[in-house]
C-alpha cells in the first residue's frame, strides 16, 4: 500500500471514529439510552485524540474532540439572523389567552385549528447554524436582527450536536437554522453555586443567570466547566425540506439529535391548552429546568403564514405565563447562619410573603460582599425571588421606599455560636472554632443526607437535639446511638427510633465516591468525589495521595487539591475513619459486589428499563446500573419494554405501562433485583 494509500485508509478510520463517538454521544446525552460503558467510550475518545495528535491535519472542526479547541477571545463578534428571532407577547390570564385563541380563529375565518404547547424555558435563545450538517455558527437573539457570535462556547455543550446524527439516515439539508434555548438544569446550578460558594467566589443569582454568565465567557474552557444544555423549539432558514407542521418540526430536530422537551403536547381543543397550562404550573417545581409559562403555537405553518406578525411578534405564537416568582416584602432583621465548614451566611428575616404558594419568611444574603454590593438594611423593602427549590433570595432593595429609620447590618467579629473568632477569606467570614456546636449540626445532617450516605428519617430537628444533648460528637456516632438515647428526644416514639436505627444500619453499606462526598471536605461537591473515587481505589489510597497525584486528575485545580490534603492531615479526620470502619461503614468504590455482578448479569442481560418519577437515587445512578449490567434504558415506553420502575409522582408512562401490561415495579423491588449493585456517584 503507497503512502497516500494509507494516509486515506486512516483518514477513512478516523471518519469511522468520529461517528461512533457522535452516535454514542446522541444516546448518552440526548437520548440518556448508553450503548457502551464509560470506559469504552473513553478508549473510543483517546484513540481519536492519539490520531489527530499523529495526524493534525485530518482534525475537523466538527471533532468530537473539538469541543473546546478555541483560545479565548478579545470580544464577540456581531451575528446578523437571516430571519428575525422575534419574541412573543405574553398574556397572565385565562381571559385574556382565550381572546387570543379567538382572534386567531376570526382571522383563519373558523378554520379547524391545532395548537403544539410546550413549556417557556427561562433560558437564552440561540440560532444555531448547520452547513451540510455541521454545525458551523452559534449566536445569540440579541436584539431579535443581530445576536452575538459565540460559536466556540456553544460547541462546548453536550447536547448541541457538532454534526448532525440522522436516525432516518437521510443526507443532512444543505443549510438549516436551528433554534432553541440554553439553560442550566436546576439541580446541576444548586451544585454549581455550592460549588462558588465554597471556594469564596460570587454565586449566582438563579439558573437564567448561571446560564448567561456561562455562555458569554470569553474563555470557552469556563462556559465548558459549567452544566449548560439545551433544547430545540423551531428553525429559521431550511433548504432543501418544506415543512407544514410545527410538530414536524419537532420531529426532524429530534431525528437530527437534538433534545426536544418531553413535555410537548398538541391540542385540537383550546380547553385541553388551558388544561395543559395548570397541569404544567403544577409540575414547575418538579422539572429539572426553570420554566415560566407555556407557549402556544398555531401548528400549521401555513396558517402561521396567514397569521404573520405584528411589529416583532408572530400572531400565531403566544406566551400564557405563570404568575411571577418575585414578590415585595419587608426585612425584620439580618442573622447570621453557621454552615458545615464554618462560613458565616447572612440570613434575611423576612415579612412572610406567598410566592408561587409558598410561605417566604427567610432568604440569603450570600455573603458579606454581597451584602454590601446590594446594600440591603434592616427595614428594607426588598424583592425576594424564590426559583424551584433553590433558597429563596433578596434580589434587589427598593431604595426610593427608605424612610431614614433602616439600620446597617455588620458582620460579628466572633461566631455567634460558640464564640470563636472568625477569620475572613476573600468574600467568606469563617468561624475557626474547633468544636463549634452548628458547624457539627450542618456537617452531620450534611453527612446522613439524600445524595451522601441518604439515612432515612434522620431529620434536621433530630440532629440539632443530638448535638444539643450532647448525645454525637461527629458523624461517626450516629452508628452508636441505641433506642435508649433516641427516644429521649422530644416526639420520638418506639416505631420512629427503630425506623432511624434500620435507616443508619442500612447506610453502612454504601459506595466509595458516596462516602467521599459524605466527609464534608471542603470544595469537595458530589462530582468532585466520584472523581476521587475513579482514580483512587480506597480511602487508605487516598489518604496517602500527594499534591501532584491529585492535581493530575482533570478538573481538581490548587485550591481542591490543597484542600483535600488538609482534611486529611487533621487528627480528627483519622479519628472519625477509623470510628466509622469500627462502626462497620463498608464501601465498594464502583458500587460492585464482584461475586455477585455475573449473577446479575446474566438475569438483566438484554432486557429494557424505562424510569418514571421521583426515586431516592439519582436518575442517573439507576440508569448507570442497568447498562453495567447488561440491560438497556428506553426513554419511552413499548411493547419491547420489559420493567417500568415507578417512583413517586410518576406520570404517563405509568399509564401507558397499564396499558401495554408491561410490568411495573417500584424503587425496592429494581434494588432487589439488581442485588444492590449500585454505581452511586
Amino acid at each position: 500500500m503507497g503512502v497516500e494509500e494509507g494516509k486515506e485508509a486512516v483518514k477513512r478510520y478516523i471518519e469511522d471514529l468520529r461517528k461512533k463517538i457522535h452516535y454514542h454521544n446522541y444516546r448518552y446525552y440526548v437520548l440518556n439510552e448508553p450503548e457502551i460503558s464509560d470506559a469504552e467510550y473513553d478508549r473510543l475518545f483517546k484513540e481519536l485524540e492519539e490520531l489527530e495528535r499523529k495526524y493534525p491535519e485530518l482534525i475537523t472542526p466538527d471533532s468530537p474532540t473539538q469541543r473546546v479547541g478555541a483560545k479565548p477571545l478579545e470580544e464577540f463578534g456581531a451575528y446578523e439572523h437571516s430571519i428575525p428571532m422575534l419574541s412573543l407577547n405574553s398574556v397572565t390570564t385565562e381571559g385574556e389567552v382565550r381572546d387570543y385563541d379567538e382572534r386567531v380563529r376570526r382571522m383563519l375565518g373558523g378554520e379547524e385549528i391545532e395548537y403544539v404547547v410546550e413549556p417557556k424555558i427561562d433560558g437564552l435563545a440561540m440560532e444555531l447554524v448547520y452547513e451540510n450538517g455541521v454545525f458551523t455558527v452559534g449566536s445569540t437573539r440579541g436584539d431579535g436582527k443581530t445576536g452575538e457570535n459565540i460559536t466556540q462556547n456553544l460547541k462546548t455543550i453536550k447536547t448541541i450536536p457538532l454534526r448532525f446524527f440522522a436516525e432516518t439516515g437521510a443526507p443532512p439539508l444543505p443549510l438549516l437554522e436551528v433554534r432553541g434555548e440554553v439553560f442550566i438544569p436546576v439541580s446541576k446550578f444548586k451544585e454549581l453555586n455550592a460549588e462558588l460558594g465554597a471556594r469564596g467566589e460570587k454565586m449566582f443569582a438563579n439558573p437564567r443567570n448561571a446560564a448567561a454568565g456561562s455562555v458569554r465567557q470569553l474563555d470557552p474552557r469556563v462556559t465548558a466547566s459549567r452544566p449548560l444544555d439545551f433544547f430545540a423549539y423551531g428553525v429559521g432558514r431550511a433548504e432543501g425540506k418544506e415543512f407544514s407542521m410545527h410538530w414536524e418540526v419537532l420531529d426532524y430536530l429530534q431525528r437530527m439529535g437534538f433534545k426536544v422537551s418531553p413535555v410537548i403536547r398538541r391540542f385540537k381543543e383550546f380547553k385541553d391548552v388551558i388544561k395543559y397550562h395548570e397541569e404544567v404550573k403544577e409540575k414547575r417545581d418538579v422539572l429539572d429546568y426553570e420554566i415560566d409559562g407555556i407557549v402556544v403555537k398555531v401548528n400549521s405553518i401555513e396558517q402561521q403564514n396567514r397569521l404573520g406578525m405584528i411589529s416583532r411578534s408572530p400572531r400565531w405564537a403566544i406566551a400564557y405565563k405563570f404568575p411571577a416568582r418575585e414578590e415585595f416584602t419587608r426585612v425584620n432583621d439580618i442573622q447570621v447562619q453557621v454552615g458545615r465548614t464554618g462560613a458565616l451566611t447572612p440570613v434575611a428575616i423576612l415579612a412572610p410573603v406567598q410566592i408561587s404558594g409558598v410561605t417566604v419568611s427567610r432568604a440569603t444574603l450570600h455573603n458579606e460582599d454581597e451584602l454590601r454590593k446590594k446594600d440591603v438594611r434592616i427595614g428594607d423593602t426588598v424583592v425576594v425571588e424564590r426559583a424551584g427549590d433553590v433558597i429563596p433570595e433578596v434580589v434587589s432593595v427598593i431604595k426610593s421606599k427608605r424612610t431614614g429609620a433602616e439600620r446597617e447590618f455588620r458582620m460579628p467579629d466572633r461566631c455567634p455560636v460558640c464564640g470563636a473568632e472568625v477569620l475572613k477569606e476573600g468574600p467568606i467570614v469563617r468561624c475557626i472554632g474547633v468544636s463549634c456546636s452548628a458547624q457539627l449540626k450542618e456537617r452531620i445532617k450534611h453527612f446522613a443526607s439524600l445524595r451522601a450516605m441518604n439515612v432515612e428519617g434522620l431529620g434536621e430537628k433530630v440532629i440539632e437535639l443530638l448535638v444539643d444533648r450532647n448525645l454525637v460528637s461527629d458523624a461517626a456516632d450516629l452508628f452508636s446511638l441505641t433506642k435508649r438515647d433516641l427516644l429521649k428526644l422530644e416526639r420520638m416514639g418506639d416505631k420512629s427510633a427503630q425506623n432511624i436505627l434500620d435507616a443508619m444500619e442500612k447506610s453502612k453499606h454504601t459506595t466509595f465516591s458516596r462516602l467521599i462526598h459524605a466527609l464534608g471536605i471542603r470544595h469537595v461537591g458530589e462530582h468532585t468525589a466520584s472523581l476521587l473515587a475513579d482514580n483512587f481505589r480506597d480511602m487508605e489510597a487516598l489518604r496517602n495521595a500527594n499534591y501532584e497525584d491529585l492535581i493530575s486528575i482533570p478538573e481538581i485545580g490548587p485550591e481542591v487539591a490543597k484542600s483535600i490534603l488538609l482534611f486529611f492531615e487533621q487528627g480528627s479526620t483519622k479519628e472519625l475513619l477509623k470510628k466509622l470502619e469500627r462502626a462497620g461503614v463498608r464501601y465498594e468504590k464502583k458500587g460492585v459486589r464482584v461475586a455477585e455482578e455475573e449473577e446479575v448479569k446474566k438475569a438483566l442481560e438484554g432486557k429494557t428499563f424505562v424510569f418514571t418519577g421521583r426515586i431516592s437515587m439519582p436518575r442517573e445512578e439507576a440508569k448507570s446500573i442497568v447498562v453495567r449490567l447488561g440491560g438497556k434504558v428506553a426513554s419511552s415506553v413499548s411493547k419491547r419494554t420489559d420493567f417500568v420502575v415507578a417512583g413517586e409522582e410518576a406520570g404517563s408512562k405509568l399509564e401507558q405501562a397499564e396499558t401495554l401490561g408491561v410490568k411495573i415495579i417500584d424503587e425496592e423491588e429494581f434494588r432487589v433485583m439488581v442485588k444492590e449493585v449500585v454505581k452511586t456517584v
